[in-house]
C-alpha cells in the first residue's frame, strides 16, 4: 500500500528503517555500561573515604613522629577485645561497645593509693582542657581487681566512665614501657576501637601533662575532618 503525506497528497511519506543491534552489540554495551557505573562509585567511595586516609596519613607516615610526640605510638595498634566488663552497680557491659570516641584510658586496682588518685585527677584535668573538644574524648578507668572503690572517689571522677574488668584480660590488651607497670600510663584508643599510643605518667614529673595535651589536641586536629562528638 502506497502511503502519502497528508499536507501533500501527491508526494509519498518517508520510511526509516533503523538495525536493530545484534546480542553480541547489546552484551558488549550492557558490560561498558557496568563497568562504567563501578568506576563510578569506587570514585564516590575514595572522595568520602579521603578526609579519614589523609588525616592518618598525616599523623602516622607525613609527620616526624620521633621530635613531635611525647606519647609512644603502638605499632601493630590492637583493637578492644571482646572483655565483659561490669559497671560498679554491676550491670554488665561490652567493652567494644565504647568504639565511637577517643578513649582517654588510664588501668588501676580499685583500692586506688594516692598516685592513682593524683593520675585520675591529671586525667579530669587534661579533659577539661581541651575545651569544646572534650566532647570527642571519654575519660574510662578500668579498675582491675575485685577491691571496693570508695565512694567519696566515685564522685570526684565527675563523669568518667569507670568499669571493672578483669585484670589479665587487660594485660593482654595494654602493655607498659619497660620497667613499668600497667598503671605507670595513660593508654589513648581511637574512635575504631584501636589502641594506638601509650603516654608516660610517673617518671616524667610536672611537665607531663603539657606534653600529653599537646598530643591530644594535635591528633584531635588530625582526625576532625571524619570525626565527631558522640557514637
Amino acid at each position: 500500500m502506497k502511503h502519502t503525506n497528508p499536507s501533500n497528497p501527491s508526494e509519498p511519506v518517508g520510511l526509516t528503517v533503523y538495525d536493530l543491534p545484534s546480542p553480541e552489540q547489546a552484551a558488549t554495551q550492557d558490560a561498558s555500561r557496568t563497568r562504567a557505573g563501578r568506576i563510578r562509585m569506587i570514585l564516590v567511595m575514595a572522595v568520602c573515604a579521603a578526609p579519614i586516609i589523609f588525616s592518618y596519613l598525616t599523623y602516622y607516615v607525613i609527620r616526624p613522629q620521633s621530635a613531635s610526640s611525647f606519647g609512644q605510638l603502638i605499632e601493630p595498634q590492637r583493637d578492644i577485645p571482646a572483655i565483659t566488663a561490669t559497671d560498679l552497680k554491676g550491670q554488665t557491659i561490652d567493652l567494644q561497645s565504647l568504639r565511637g570516641q577517643w578513649l582517654f584510658v588510664m588501668v588501676a586496682g580499685g583500692a586506688c593509693d594516692s598516685e592513682c588518685e593524683r593520675m585520675l585527677y591529671v586525667q579530669r584535668q587534661l579533659h577539661k582542657s581541651l575545651g569544646r573538644e572534650k566532647d570527642r574524648v571519654d575519660r574510662v578507668w578500668l579498675v582491675s581487681d575485685k577491691a571496693a572503690v570508695n565512694d567519696a572517689l566515685v564522685q570526684a571522677l565527675q563523669g568518667a566512665t569507670v568499669l571493672r574488668a578483669d585484670g589479665e584480660a587487660l594485660n593482654k590488651w595494654f602493655y607498659p614501657a619497660a620497667g613499668l607497670e600497667i598503671k605507670d600510663h595513660f593508654y589513648l584508643v581511637d574512635p575504631m576501637g584501636r589502641w594506638m599510643m601509650r603516654f608516660p605518667s610517673r617518671q616524667e614529673g610536672a611537665e607531663a601533662p603539657v606534653k600529653i595535651k599537646r598530643d591530644l589536641e594535635r591528633l584531635l586536629r588530625a582526625a576532625n575532618s571524619w570525626d565527631q562528638a558522640g557514637r
